[in-house]
């Protein structure tokens, strides 16, 4: 089989009935079949992580070699887009967009309370502690709480956990135990102990109150149990083994393993930290999880939160050997995935989406193409069709995955783009679609390593696959839309008031997390209406209702203006 047709017989093999069987053995193509594609072909290609700021040496978007995505912004039809706060659904406008909020938004048309939203005021309100669910889960010997320990927002915050800590006490709780994951990403590369002194304070008070409660075991979150995508399944082994039987380098308290792993360790940063178990005085594991416990994993996103929640949950499990607990009750903080119905139990309800451009789409029998590598696959699939684990219309939709490398993605900063533009290329060359859609991930994820020079890498890469699809639109006479979810490669340093911070040796503090700034819109090929430019805080919901308008069909009421005239 040839390279082109390695190609061919992986979108033929797609089966929407099935989405476990996917398209793992692609290969680049170095010719594809020029075909007339349909006149009315939409292609949207997500550039994630990539905001459009000014220029200044740490961004490495301006920075990068990007004559396709510079030569794009400057025509008339471009424009930026708000990608955070409450233009995705997030509480305010001082929270960061994500991937997760921003494909949402993309792909619904609509501005949609979002998990942190949903989740504040259920907890605030007292609604989530009404629930059967959080009856059962204190009904328990013990309560184990599993999650993100910073306020990033993204994941989980902390108030919500020491709101949950607090309530779990009041309602009668005498065990309490914490498995915390240290962020890093989402926040400063090395805020962990900051989290970690107020999560300290809070434990204190309610042991004065007579509940046994203290932190169990830890680490970093892109070293243990936050996989997603099955990626990476011996990250959640690592943080099963850790968090459920107590396996890990023995320290008195968190605060001890985060400072030693730092002393040991100057260029590791919290998402990174080894796994850590905390001691009693007799030197045993103080919370290991047992039979008659009830575990909680207060995340509300869901990408990061299912294959932990499969392990707890699954009567069928061959990823690793679990020696799972006879009798425990397992809860999240939202349904994680409504289709999956993961987990079975859990405290808020997510955002309700039933209306997105895949719904409208197929109900005017318009056939759609959805393409990225693993990290981003269920961006551009589950998130973008309004958190669905499968089609709207199998019928009608396809979806192609490119297994993404397991290396550092700081050392292989192209990431899997050319893949998959060669396979949204031949999409396109088959002319059966009239929407085409794709992720190309590597501003974001290389982004978060907090390397300037790779993600500079990573954005050069990333346009020159950019070039070649908008090289393809033109010759098959479709529509490029281009833009990004959220910022993050944008700003590669960490800033207070507009100073760049520094450590002490006067280098830099590298930011990891995503950022707040506007993400670029561009529209090139044969359309006879013009971009608007007079709704200045337009957000990236208005991607969605573009889309439809391009396609002939009605934007709905309630859904987000479209961007064109």
């Amino acid at each position: 089989m040839n390279q082109n047709e390695s190609v061919q017989h992986g979108l033929a093999a797609w089966d929407g009935a099935e989405l476990t069987r996917r398209q793992h053995t692609l290969e680049s193509v170095s010719e594809v079949r020029v075909a007339q594609a349909k006149k009315n072909t939409v292609v949207l290609c997500i550039l994630d992580g990539v905001g459009w700021i000014e220029d200044r040496p740490d961004n490495a978007v301006s920075g990068a070699e990007t004559p396709h995505l510079d030569e794009l912004m400057a025509g008339a039809h471009a424009r930026t887009l708000r990608a955070h706060g409450t233009a995705v659904g997030l509480a305010t406008d001082k929270d960061m967009g994500n991937s997760e909020v921003g494909h949402n938004a993309l792909g619904c048309g609509q501005v949609v309370d979002q998990g942190a939203k949903r989740v504040d005021l259920a907890l605030r309100s007292g609604e989530a502690f009404e629930t059967p669910c959080w009856k059962r889960l204190t009904a328990r010997a013990a309560l184990h709480v599993i999650g993100l320990l910073s306020d990033g927002n993204v994941h989980a915050h902390i108030d919500h956990l020491l709101l949950l800590l607090r309530r779990a006490a009041a309602d009668g709780v005498k065990s309490l135990r914490v498995h915390m994951l240290t962020d890093g990403r989402d926040v400063a590369p090395r805020s962990a102990l900051s989290y970690l002194t107020v999560l300290e304070a809070e434990l204190a008070s309610l042991r004065d109150q007579g509940v046994d409660a203290c932190i169990a075991s830890g680490g970093g979150r892109m070293h243990m149990t936050m996989d997603r995508y099955g990626a990476d399944w011996p990250m959640v082994e690592r943080g099963w083994n850790c968090h459920v039987h107590g396996e890990g380098r023995i320290f008195a308290s968190a605060g001890e393993a985060v400072s030693t792993y730092y002393a040991e360790d100057p260029d590791v940063d919290d998402q990174w930290l080894p796994a850590f178990v905390i001691a009693g005085q007799d030197g045993q594991p103080v919370g290991p999880i047992r039979s008659g416990d009830a575990v909680l994993l207060y995340n509300f996103r869901g990408d990061r939160a299912l294959e932990i929640s499969e392990a707890f949950e699954a009567d069928s499990f061959s990823h690793f050997e679990r020696n799972r607990p006879a009798d425990v009750f397992y809860a999240g903080m939202m349904e994680y995935d409504g289709d999956l119905k993961v987990p079975r139990n859990y405290l808020v309800e997510p955002p309700q989406i039933d209306d997105t451009v895949s719904h409208q789409l197929s109900a005017h029998g318009l056939r759609s193409f959805a393409c990225s590598e693993t990290q981003k696959f269920g961006h551009v699939t589950y998130f973008f069709n309004g958190n669905r684990a499968a089609p709207i219309d199998a019928a009608l939709e396809r979806w192609v995955e490119v297994p993404s490398d397991n290396r550092p993605f700081d050392e292989a900063p192209w990431m899997k783009a050319a893949e998959v533009t060669d396979v949204v290329i031949e999409a396109l060359a088959q002319g059966d679609y009239d929407f085409v859609r794709c992720n190309l991930a590597n501003g974001d994820m290389v982004g978060h390593t907090g390397n300037l020079q790779a993600t500079k890498v990573a954005m050069a890469a990333v346009d020159l696959q950019l070039g070649r699809l908008r090289e393809a639109a033109a010759r098959h006479g479709a529509v490029l839309l281009v833009t990004a979810d959220h910022g993050n490669a944008d700003e590669m340093v960490q800033r207070s008031g507009g100073t760049m911070l520094r450590d002490e040796a006067g280098t830099p503090i590298p930011k990891t997390s995503h950022t707040l700034a506007p993400v670029p819109f561009a529209m090139v090929g044969p359309c006879k209406k013009t971009l608007r430019h007079d709704v200045s805080d337009a957000g990236i919901a208005s991607v969605g209702s573009t889309v439809l308008d391009l396609l002939g069909v009605a934007v709905p009421t309630g859904w987000a203006p479209t961007l064109l005239e």
